[in-house]
């Protein structure tokens, strides 16, 4: 890979597919470097070669959230070749619960029938591991002019509109899940905060409810459009807001 300190560097997560690789598209035409991070290096490079022909410059990189190793692995990859890091999407998510399961399902959403299993299993990706990264590559992100950390949450982890009967997710319980992007959205409260008096914004994105393999056939959105919100928080100019919760620009309430 061509390296050029004059461009962008950008990492995403769970990025060989969906939201993730959308992504990657809505940040290729600004000249970013894409780093696919994947856990599958075959599809990983299969997706980076796509973006090549579409004349944008990528490359995948093994990367398995849960897996500390490969944390390493990347951090010394992104050391060596760029010697920073301006922009990390912690797109990498599970949701193993249907908001329809329910019965005697241990699998079910519902807090008291969810099996231990499956909570630790969601939060182990959508929060421990993302969380793990984050201070892996934190020292990359640092040498950047403007480092910008998006966090891929989600409206479910709105504590606000869960606790409202007339909210449209008031009724959706997927326990795991949402309670882990909760979890991560405190994550982007405290970061934020913590790197307050630095160049570093750090911002917490709702995509909507986008068609891939994970959200289903009956998404409000097209995968094209569920790239948009994290695009535009890793692309934020000095004086954009950090330690926010944003779907298309507008702020969700925590």
């Amino acid at each position: 890979m061509k390296t050029d300190t004059n461009r962008q560097v950008a990492l995403i997560t769970g990025a060989n597919r969906g939201i993730g690789l959308q992504t990657a598209k809505d940040l290729g035409p600004d000249g970013v470097i894409l780093l696919l991070g994947v856990r599958d290096l075959a599809k990983g490079k299969a997706a980076a070669e796509t973006m090549r022909q579409e004349a944008f410059e990528a490359e995948a990189v093994h990367l398995h959230v849960t897996d500390t190793g490969t944390h390493g692995e990347v951090y010394d990859f992104i050391d060596r070749v760029f010697g920073r890091l301006d922009i990390l999407v912690n797109n990498a998510a599970v949701c193993l619960e249907s908001p329809a399961a329910s019965g005697s399902d241990p699998r079910g959403g519902q807090p008291s029938r969810l099996s231990l299993e499956t909570l630790r299993e969601t939060f182990e990706t959508n929060f421990f591991g993302t969380v793990a990264l984050t201070q892996k590559l934190l020292p990359l992100i640092r040498r950047s002019q403007a480092g910008r950390i998006v966090n891929v949450s989600s409206i479910m982890g709105s504590l606000t509109l869960h606790s409202d009967p007339s909210s449209p997710i008031y009724h959706v319980g997927m326990f795991a899940y949402n309670t882990s992007k909760a979890a991560l959205n405190s994550f982007t409260l405290h970061l934020a905060s913590e790197l307050r008096d630095t160049s570093i914004k750090v911002n917490s994105a709702h995509p909507s409810w986008v068609k891939t393999e994970m959200g289903g056939e009956n998404g409000d959105l097209e995968v094209s459009e569920g790239g948009k919100t994290s695009a535009w928080l890793a692309r934020l100019p000095e004086d954009g807001p950090t330690g926010g919760y944003f779907h298309v620009g507008q702020p969700l309430p925590w």
